[in-house]
C-alpha cells in the first residue's frame, strides 16, 4: 500500500462502487473485500491505474461533496468520452468544465492533456480564448479547444 491512500465512506454500496470503477478503468483490480456482519462487505479495497483506495461502509452519516474530486488525465478524446461516459451513467450528473459526479455522488474531473498545455501557452490570448472556450463546455472537447486555440 503507498504511503497515502484516498478513503471512500460509503452508506452500504462500496462494493458495488468498487465494482463499477474497477470496471471502467482499464488496469484496475480488486483487492480485498472484507466482509460484514450483515451479509454487506464491510470494507473493500481496490487499484484503479496506478491509484489505491479503501472504502468502508459506515451508514449515512457522510456524503462526498464536490471539495475531494479525483482528477483523470486523458490522452485522448475517445477517452474523455468514455470515461464521461461510463461514470455519468445510471444516475450520473454532468456538471461544468469538466467536472461530473458518477451515481454515488462522487465527483470526477475528466480532463484532457491538450487543456492544460493550451491554457499553459506562452501566448496569452490563445491561452485566454481556451480558458473562454472551457468554461462554456461540460465534457470537454479537445477539437473545440483547439479551434479557440487557433482563433477559429
Amino acid at each position: 500500500m503507498k504511503k497515502i491512500t484516498p478513503f471512500l465512506w460509503f452508506d452500504n454500496q462500496a462494493e458495488e462502487a468498487m465494482n463499477f470503477y474497477v470496471s471502467i478503468f482499464k488496469d484496475s483490480e480488486v483487492l480485498s473485500v472484507t466482509p460484514g456482519p450483515n451479509g454487506i462487505a464491510q470494507s473493500v479495497t481496490f487499484r484503479l491505474e496506478d491509484q489505491e483506495f479503501m472504502a468502508l461502509n459506515a451508514g449515512p452519516h457522510f456524503k462526498f461533496s464536490e471539495a475531494i474530486s479525483f482528477f483523470v488525465d486523458c490522452k485522448t478524446q475517445a477517452e474523455v468520452d468514455e470515461l464521461w461516459e461510463k461514470l455519468t451513467a445510471d444516475g450520473g450528473e454532468e456538471s461544468q468544465c469538466g467536472w461530473l459526479k458518477d451515481k454515488f455522488g462522487l465527483s470526477w474531473q475528466i480532463i484532457p492533456s491538450a487543456l492544460g498545455e493550451m491554457l499553459g501557452d506562452e501566448d496569452s490570448e490563445k491561452a485566454g480564448r481556451v480558458l473562454q472556450a472551457m468554461l462554456k463546455m461540460q465534457k470537454i472537447v479537445i477539437a473545440d479547444l483547439e479551434k479557440a486555440y487557433h482563433g477559429a
